[in-house]
């Protein structure tokens, strides 16, 4: 029997049946959800024939590990290993892309950490080589909390190539770098991003570094000069999450 698994909120569910339709078991939807999202998801599910079932709030906090960010609802799915792409990404947004670039972090707990803080902020996908990277192990999956799950983890065989794809369609990317000269909270940048994180110590590397459109360093006050890799992720995702939100119309 194959193992299944919970992943929720809309965006992950209906991109799972958009991709994945046969790994989707059957989906929970909070009773009282009849919005336009809700019908949009009872759509992509009776289009591929999948049960829905009506639940109340604290059975979607039961399967979703309480405390996390469900949007009232939860699919469970067959836990069966896929490859997924960028192209499989950003083909199912119908908002500007907010990714997480990591070159070279290989400890599975910042790569953990680094998935719930891209969940946290809405990210929609978090972006590391296939060489040289901390790969989605168990201890990465635990730190993660769920956000393996929720937030797709897209590995890529030549990391400044998939940057110069990201440019082709629009995005934007902009590198966190302690050297550079604009400070995070003075630089101004469109919606449509990828942030890039290097390793503690080694930073991006050159080719990365070169296809940068923009870096920006965060501003430290202490005595310390640097911030882990998860963290100074969290700054500048959340930051990037602000302005959006500002920039957004009130409904």
């Amino acid at each position: 029997m194959s193992q299944t698994s919970f992943i929720h909120g809309f965006h992950a569910v209906i991109a799972k049946l958009r991709h994945q339709p046969q790994a989707v078991l059957e989906i929970f939807v909070a009773a009282d959800r009849r919005d336009a999202r809700a019908r949009d998801l009872m759509r992509h599910a009776e289009l591929h024939a999948v049960r829905v079932v009506p639940v109340d709030a604290d059975r979607l906090e039961g399967m979703a590990g309480g405390g996390r960010r469900h949007q009232g609802v939860v699919a469970r799915v067959a836990s069966e290993a896929r490859h997924v792409t960028l192209d499989d990404v950003l083909d199912t947004l119908e908002e500007p892309p907010f990714l997480l670039i990591l070159d070279g972090v290989q400890d599975p707990h910042n790569l953990g950490a680094c998935l719930r803080v891209a969940d946290a902020a809405g990210a929609h996908a978090v972006v590391a080589p296939k060489d040289r990277a901390a790969g989605l192990t168990q201890v990465a999956a635990k730190v993660a909390s769920g956000a393996a799950e929720s937030v797709p983890y897209v590995t890529v065989t030549n990391l400044a190539r998939a940057l110069r794809e990201l440019k082709e369609r629009g995005v934007w990317i902009i590198g966190a770098d302690a050297g550079a000269e604009t400070d995070i909270h003075a630089a101004e940048w469109p919606d449509a991003t990828a942030w890039v994180f290097g390793a503690e110590g080694g930073g991006m590397r050159r080719l990365t570094r070169e296809v940068c459109d923009q870096r920006v360093a965060i501003p430290m006050r202490g005595s310390v000069q640097s911030l882990n890799v998860s963290v100074a992720a969290g700054v500048c995702l959340f930051e990037a999450r602000r302005r959006m939100n500002r920039k957004a119309p009130s409904s």
